[in-house]
């Protein structure tokens, strides 16, 4: 069935009422499940969008890295000062802790994970993304999803788990529990720029418990590859 549901919208087809062409210009046109024919068209679109006032400020759109065909999908917050001058996300010092952290339970970025964010545009200062912003972007979000099929989605920091899960329970509470979100499984994690302010690698510490939160997270994917 869900075949049949996309296959509605192949080569660019648009469901009945939506300018796919006005998606960019407008947070008052949806984004409907399954109307972008591939990773490619969407960037396009998040590259020219106007759907929200960060637009205004943004230098580059962040979009995305990594493998579109990756077994696990990371969602941050937001670009920072660094994403937003290299249009690539989490490449300042939580990107570079980030892939140490991956690389520590042998997980490749180019081709073990697909990195994007619950906003594609730097909000000033580093602010919280508003609610307003989240939902403008959300779509986007729903489409890289879906057409990256990942296996597990991780949740870096209380601000992408709100923006997808929509619970708003402090990270602390939450991670490193497995949740099931659309038939998929989730973990919320803490975001590396929390680790970066916590450095302590004693037992109970936040960088001791991203430990044990990677590890679950790399046995879960040998198991589901049946490793």
């Amino acid at each position: 069935m869900a075949d049949e549901q996309f296959s509605l919208f192949e080569a660019g087809a648009e469901p009945s009422g939506i300018d796919f062409d006005a998606i960019p210009t407008s947070a008052k046109v949806p984004i409907p499940t399954g109307i972008y024919p591939d990773l490619e068209t969407l960037g396009t679109h998040c590259r020219g969008c106007l759907r929200c006032d960060l637009a205004e400020t943004r230098t580059h759109v962040v979009v995305s890295r990594g493998s579109p065909t990756a077994p696990v999908l990371i969602i941050g917050e937001g670009p920072g000062q660094q994403e937003d001058e290299q249009g690539l996300p989490f490449v300042g010092k939580s990107g570079q802790l980030l892939e140490k952290i991956l690389a520590s339970v042998r997980f490749d970025t180019e081709k073990d994970v697909y990195i994007c964010n619950i906003v594609k545009c730097r909000p000033p200062e580093n602010r919280v993304p508003t609610a307003d912003e989240v939902a403008a972007c959300k779509g986007y979000l729903l489409e890289q999803i879906r057409m990256v099929d990942p296996k597990i989605i991780l949740l870096t920091g209380a601000t992408a788990v709100k923006g997808l899960l929509g619970i708003k329970s402090g990270i602390s509470k939450i991670r490193g529990e497995w949740m099931e979100w659309e038939g998929r499984l989730c973990m919320p994690i803490f975001h590396p720029a929390y680790l970066l302010r916590n450095p302590s690698r004693d037992k109970g510490s936040p960088k001791w418990l991203m430990w044990q939160d990677i590890q679950a997270v790399r046995a879960k994917v040998n198991e589901l590859a049946g490793s």
